[in-house]
């Protein structure tokens, strides 16, 4: 699905769905973001093998005939694993990311084997990214050349970055996962989620939201990869996914200290779901996945669970 926007010309949402059974309710879920101006045009995230061919089509019906860049938020397989793919159509597109990712884009087996190591069965639905032509490659400072800043948010990725142009930022996953829930992009009862990664640290993860908290003036729009935009109060959303981290942390911390201590590893699932309890009652936006469709919860379930290892192994090594 095409989804553009009447108040923001040449902004527009490509959902990358997947009807894999390996991957439950994967819908609304993968944002590629494409900015087409005469200024400027490029994707952000365009998305993983499974969803390249469909990707191309997008952008043929969207009339891309050019792209300056392709701008990686980080390269995790469901964000970056189809870049090569795009440079084939689009050689001269320059891909953006931290230089901490360069190395696996261009060298990709060891993300590839990271990946099935954590992602299992869905690293296979996603499929193996190919390599990327170094020559490709281009520095923060040629995308700042046509007005795109570049921010380091490192938190769901150590090599994680934010990009803003104009009054839009590109989030990536540095607020977490996000839906409107049908209500609008202006709603101010949105669907909140944390992604921390397997090796999570609250302060860091905390320091990139501050950093974008300090952006001045705040931004119009906020465009999260998973998923849709939020178009009115962008620092009260950045704000509570902050106070989120802090909330889910202390929250596992509680419940830790009710249930004896931290569980041992490999026996997480009774105390996760002592945590899930928990958080929906504190969390009003958590709360929110009630009104979700039934394979979404699905979806949902297994990544908040992912997330909370994250937090289970920061909090095992304080």
């Amino acid at each position: 699905m095409i989804r553009s926007y009447d108040d923001t010309p040449g902004l527009h949402l490509i959902d990358l769905d997947q009807d894999d059974p390996r991957l439950p309710g994967q819908r609304r879920f993968i944002s590629c973001w494409v900015w087409a101006t005469k200024e400027v045009s490029f994707v952000v995230d365009p998305g993983p093998p499974s969803t390249g061919e469909y990707l191309l089509a997008a952008l043929d019906e969207l009339g891309i005939m050019r792209l300056d860049f392709i701008l990686l938020t980080h390269i995790h397989l469901d964000h970056a694993g189809t870049t090569a793919r795009v440079l084939e159509r689009f050689p001269q597109a320059r891909v953006v990311c931290h230089e901490r990712g360069r190395g696996h884009l261009v060298a990709p087996s060891r993300l590839w084997e990271g990946s099935l190591s954590v992602l299992r069965e869905k690293a296979q639905a996603y499929g193996e990214p190919e390599p990327v032509p170094e020559s490709a490659l281009a520095d923060f400072d040629e995308a700042a050349a046509r007005g795109i800043e570049t921010i380091l948010t490192p938190g769901h990725a150590p090599h994680h970055l934010c990009f803003h142009l104009g009054t839009h930022l590109f989030l990536g996953e540095a607020a977490g996962t996000y839906a409107t829930l049908g209500r609008g992009c202006d709603t101010p009862e949105p669907y909140l989620r944390p992604a921390t990664p397997p090796v999570f640290k609250l302060e860091v993860a905390q320091e990139s939201l501050d950093r974008l908290l300090a952006l001045d003036p705040p931004p119009g729009q906020l465009l999260f990869a998973h998923h849709g935009r939020h178009c009115s109060d962008a620092r009260r959303v950045l704000r509570d996914a902050r106070e989120q981290l802090e909330l889910w942390v202390t929250t596992m911390g509680e419940v830790a200290g009710s249930a004896g201590g931290l569980p041992a590893e490999g026996v997480e699932t009774e105390f996760f779901a002592l945590v899930v309890q928990a958080l929906a009652v504190r969390d009003p936006h958590f709360a929110r996945r009630s009104a979700q469709a039934a394979d979404i919860r699905v979806r949902e379930a297994d990544f908040t669970a992912q997330t909370l290892r994250g937090m289970l192994g920061y909090l095992r090594s304080d």
